[in-house]
């Protein structure tokens, strides 16, 4: 065979992963000998990582993947066993039916044999045995978790953490009817303000430490220790500070009890009641996925939802509370025709008549980067056949070094793909203002923003032939417009953004939306459809599967494949 003939070496592929072999409650498991650890650098695997790989559930309140270990709640202490070693010959005791001989911790221990030992803390070793359900192990959770509740206090009935406590959860679970306690309770301070977002109640608290690992570790924020002695130790803030910094509302969903609460929340709604839905923030183009807990269509609170490809188990308070505009009791509820009520099927028949009439390269469209990806395609549609220019505004302000996007719009990648925006953001506007002043631009739609805010003030407006808008709040755009288009706000309908590393992220319906409104898909494509001949679309998957055709960078996407926490794709 000739050199040209001889076939390429194929590509090497990953090394391939260590593994040791244990036991777990006697069955033979292989285990990687390291897994990332909370900064996602290999470290040795320990003992309760090898329980949960192998489906084994270890109870535990101060271990979490995302934060360094502490090792100081006790809860995850398990039974284990290792080989006895023949100290001459360094190799492991055979038993006389030929089997390793296992040292193991026993209760009560026998000299010489481990005892048990934190889960969370201890690595693994060849040919371990874990007894994580052994009586030994059972024992030494009932007392821990005895010690645990010597001195909190019985207020389940009115915590905010009733229905999502591991407290309640565990005493339960491995927990015991009786206690040998009889003494009075220590009482420690409660409500006690940490900070504008953060209430504390020292009673409740564990000492689990997770809320101060997150601050210094995670949100750079070293404000949060510990004060005084023994069973007086209580969680503090340091002296004449407050905690206050963008990712506080963390610690709350750290808190496996119910010591840190949620000012915004606290003794708002039972979580039990909440209906909760898959979703991803606006706030910026981080896109942080989120979870929105809602009932009788009122959204109650957001939560953060992990995604390691986006924010981790993590969001910004900022974000976190960015939904009380959307029971704002000025909500655009109607259709309005030059200021009077209408309704949708008068209001398209005539947008679609005053349309077909424009003259090619009159009109522009201004489509907000916080529309879903769907609209500004279905406004990009619009533009087209109109031959208008289109452009979004941008959003800039400053970034932070954990999640919060310098670009405040969620969707600033979704209106470059789908050509409403060409690099950058703005970049037309001064075109559509000059336009509309000389004359030559006397049709303007805009979706979702306030143009008089970007060069187009009222003055403009008022010259324009026909002004459509779409929006959800009001604002002086909207005061002169001739069609008002009432929108949605994300969480009342579904769709996708685009945020800024390239991520293409669904989102779903969590409420109802008031009045007459819809959501802004539903009438754009009606409107594309009678404007522009092109085929109509009766569902959200339709409608984003006909996009994933025309738009290059989602080529070979559809709805169904998008998932929870969605694809990255080549921008």
């Amino acid at each position: 065979m000739s050199n040209a003939e001889t076939p390429a070496p194929a590509p090497a592929g990953p090394p391939p992963v260590e593994t040791l072999t244990i036991k777990v409650d006697g069955r033979t498991v292989q285990v990687p000998k390291t897994m990332p650890d909370w900064q996602g650098k290999p470290q040795a695997t320990t003992m309760l990582q090898a329980c949960a790989l192998a489906g084994v559930d270890v109870p535990h309140y101060c271990y979490h993947p995302k934060l360094p270990i502490a090792g100081n709640c006790r809860m995850c202490l398990v039974e284990f066993g290792t080989p006895v070693m023949d100290p001459a010959t360094r190799q492991p005791v055979k038993n006389e039916d030929g089997s390793v001989k296992i040292a193991r911790s026993v209760l009560p221990y026998e000299p010489g044999t481990p005892r048990g030992a934190i889960g969370c803390a201890t690595p693994i070793s060849p040919g371990m045995e874990i007894y994580p359900n052994s009586p030994a192990t059972k024992q030494m959770r009932e007392a821990v978790l005895e010690s645990l509740l010597i001195n909190h206090p019985l207020d389940c009935p009115i915590c905010d953490q009733a229905g999502e406590c591991k407290l309640q959860e565990y005493s339960v679970q491995h927990g015991q009817a009786t206690s040998q306690f009889v003494e009075a309770k220590v009482h420690k301070p409660k409500a006690v303000d940490l900070g504008p977002r953060i209430m504390l109640d020292d009673e409740r608290c564990i000492l689990c430490t997770r809320c101060i690992r997150f601050a210094k570790d995670i949100a750079g924020d070293d404000a949060l220790g510990i004060v005084n002695r023994g069973s007086y130790n209580t969680i503090a803030a340091a002296p004449g500070m407050k905690f206050d910094n963008n990712y506080t509302l963390n610690t709350v969903d750290l808190c496996p009890v119910g010591a840190l609460t949620s000012k915004d929340f606290r003794f708002k709604m039972r979580v039990w009641f909440l209906k909760e839905t898959k979703s991803v923030c606006t706030s910026c183009a981080t896109g942080c996925n989120i979870t929105v807990g809602s009932r009788e269509d009122t959204v109650h609170r957001y939560e953060p939802r992990e995604n390691d490809a986006v924010n981790g188990p993590w969001m910004c308070d900022a974000g976190r509370l960015n939904y009380k505009w959307i029971h704002r009791e000025d909500r655009l509820k109607h259709v309005l025709i030059r200021g009077q009520k209408s309704n949708w099927a008068t209001a398209l028949k005539e947008l679609t008549a005053k349309l077909a009439t424009v003259a090619a390269g009159s009109a522009a469209v201004i489509a907000s980067a916080r529309q879903t990806t769907e609209e500004l395609y279905l406004l990009r549609q619009l533009a087209a056949k109109l031959g208008a220019l289109t452009d979004s505004v941008p959003r800039t302000q400053q970034a932070d070094r954990l999640l919060v996007s310098a670009d405040r719009n969620p969707n600033s990648n979704g209106a470059r793909v789908t050509g409403i925006a060409t690099g950058e953001l703005g970049a037309r506007l001064p075109l559509i203002a000059a336009g509309i002043r000389a004359g030559t631009i006397t049709t303007l739609i805009v979706f979702g923003e306030d143009v008089t805010q970007c060069g187009i003030g009222a003055d403009l407006l008022a010259r324009l032939e026909l002004l459509v808008v779409s929006d959800i709040l009001p604002n002086p755009t909207v005061a002169a417009a001739h069609y008002v288009l009432p929108g949605c706000a994300h969480v009342e309908k579904r769709g996708t953004f685009l945020n800024g590393k390239g991520r293409l992220q669904k989102f779903l319906k969590g409420v109802e939306a008031p009045g007459d409104t819809r959501p802004e898909w539903e009438f754009l494509h009606e409107l594309v459809h009678a404007v522009t001949g092109r085929n109509g679309y009766t569902s959200m998957e339709g409608l984003f599967n006909q996009m994933a055709q025309d738009v290059p960078a989602f080529a070979g996407l559809e709805w169904a494949k998008l998932g929870d926490q969605g694809v990255t794709v080549s921008i």
